[in-house]
């Protein structure tokens, strides 16, 4: 996976010393670009590492079979299909 974010820390960081001031803009920004944006209706609340966190509510995938994920009734469910 690449990575993509705006600002590579990567460089900027080497064994614990700074190259150059890492800035609290640049920071949010990687923050923004890496935040999903979706409906409230399929999240729900949990916790990563000991801070609050949001989760997908997805329904679980089925083990075997053609299935695509679809919106029935007003939430998620998998419904089976034909290979294309």
């Amino acid at each position: 996976m690449n990575n993509n974010f705006p600002v590579d820390f990567k460089n900027k960081v080497k064994n614990g010393k700074t190259s150059n001031p890492i800035k609290a803009a640049d920071l949010m920004e990687n923050f923004v670009w890496a935040k999903l944006i979706v409906d409230e209706s399929l999240t729900e609340k949990t916790t990563s590492m000991g801070f609050s966190a949001f989760k997908l509510k997805i329904p679980a995938v089925p083990k075997s079979g053609t299935y695509v994920l679809g919106a029935v009734s007003g939430g998620l469910e998998w419904i089976k299909t034909e290979k294309c």
